[in-house]
């Protein structure tokens, strides 16, 4: 019964966002009452798990993602992205353009979002096709693969963050196994799966965008060289991923060699997390891509400040998740997940898979699949010894799977690339779905050795 009740609050969910026009966060909120309600939690309680879930959530997020929005908007207003995109494309050459796509976009998918990454780079792979006499799709469907691998398994970015949080991980290994199933599923759901793809739906390739580039954003060009140098924009970028793999480095040596905790231990530790990563981070940018380069900081302000209230519904819808992943939790339903499956021999990382698979086509937000997933799943994972990192991993290939029509992310692939419905789901879909089912294949592997 629990779990026709959740299934009933998903199809109300989608009912309320797809056929009534309700805003996700509202949608999300008035669904976990209802769910509470069904599922027989005291009156009395209902509204202190929707608070606890909400807040819980926002607490360990809400600074990350406000300052990962700045700093990707601090990248992106100097002509830092547009550098480091024009720079790769220059380094590989004409023949190997399609890598130097890639790679530009893996860079700067570590510090962009998934959608900015897109408004940033679609303008200039398309000038790029252009000059080069290109098909357009060849170039951008490996660009927006490297974008979405990196917003599934790398934080930062909103999944794996808010996933690690909720399983108890270290968000330091999230990043370094992330990275390691990272680069070889983008080569797989990238360049390879585009060769596919172009025999698949030649039509889509032939595509011009006319128009829809405008759509989704003005991303201001800039002469190449009024931007900021290649090394300094790159060091900027990844500077975040820098200071999280160097704590995570010096503490696996701590726990190595047993060394007893110190001041400069808990100084690393303290320096690893995503919130001081990501302020250090920020005030680098102000300086790298501002400060340096007599911008006034009036103008560099207005840029944080103009992130910041793009991410501010995104925050909520996020914490409107978590507020339904606490009442799954405290109304029973995990544990009576965790009953069902008791003394199963299926794999918790191929059932947190699943789960988020599941719950990501029903309801189309990569996010709000991943926390729902950590409340069924959650109580199932005592006991079982099974790895929290890579749980978190798994739980995000799961989420990203099979992109369609209630995810937004499919409707700017859709308007971007100039697209019918029928070559999005012939492509986009069918990169999304390659796109999880590898990430889940690369996490088995990699559990046989961790």
């Amino acid at each position: 019964m629990p779990l026709i009740i959740v299934a009933l609050g998903i199809v109300v969910l989608l009912i309320m966002i797809m056929k009534f026009n309700l805003n996700t966060f509202i949608s999300l909120v008035v669904v976990s009452f209802l769910i509470a309600l069904a599922l027989g939690m005291p009156v009395s309680e209902i509204v202190g798990t929707i608070e606890a879930g909400m807040g819980g959530t926002l607490a360990g997020i809400a600074l990350v993602f406000g300052l990962g929005a700045i700093l990707g908007k601090l990248i992106a207003d100097s002509g830092g992205a547009q550098r480091i995109a024009m720079t790769l494309i220059d380094k590989f050459g004409e023949k190997r353009i399609q890598w130097a796509v890639v790679v530009a976009g893996f860079i700067l998918g570590i510090a962009l979002f998934f959608e900015v990454g897109l408004v940033l780079l679609i303008p200039i792979v398309y000038q790029i096709s252009k000059q080069l006499k290109i098909q357009f799709l060849w170039l951008g469907l490996p660009m927006a693969t490297a974008l979405s691998v990196t917003h599934a398994f790398l934080p930062p970015h909103p999944g794996p963050t808010v996933i690690a949080q909720e399983y108890g991980a270290n968000v330091g290994m999230v990043l370094v196994y992330g990275f390691i199933i990272a680069i070889p599923t983008v080569i797989i759901a990238g360049p390879l799966f585009a060769k596919v793809a172009r025999k698949l739906v030649p039509s889509a390739f032939e595509k011009e965008p006319s128009g829809s580039l405008a759509s989704i954003g003005d991303a201001k060009q800039y002469k190449l060289e009024d931007t900021p140098g290649f090394g300094i924009s790159a060091f900027t970028a990844l500077f975040p991923v820098i200071l999280m793999a160097l704590s995570t480095i010096i503490t696996l040596i701590q726990d190595g060699m047993e060394l007893e905790g110190n001041w400069f231990f808990d100084i690393v530790t303290m320096i690893g997390s995503p919130t001081t990563v990501m302020l250090l981070s920020v005030l680098l940018a102000v300086y790298t891509m501002g400060v340096a380069r007599k911008i006034p900081m009036s103008q560099l302000m207005k840029s944080a400040e103009n992130a910041v209230a793009a991410i501010g519904m995104m925050l909520l819808i996020l914490g409107a998740g978590g507020a339904l992943k606490q009442v799954l939790i405290d109304g029973g339903v995990g544990d009576y997940v965790a009953q069902i499956f008791e003394g199963s021999t299926i794999s918790p990382l191929i059932l947190a898979w699943l789960i988020a698979a599941l719950l990501r086509v029903a309801q189309g937000s990569a996010t709000v699949a991943a926390l729902t997933t950590a409340g069924l799943v959650i109580p199932m994972m005592a006991g079982t010894g099974v790895n929290v990192e890579l749980m978190v991993l798994a739980t995000g290939a799961g989420s990203i799977i099979a992109s369609h029509v209630n995810d937004t992310g499919f409707w700017i692939v859709k308007e971007s690339f100039g697209l019918t419905m029928k070559e999005t789901f012939s492509t986009w879909t069918v990169l999304e779905t390659l796109i999880s089912v590898s990430g889940l294949v690369f996490v088995l592997l990699l559990s046989l050795f961790v």
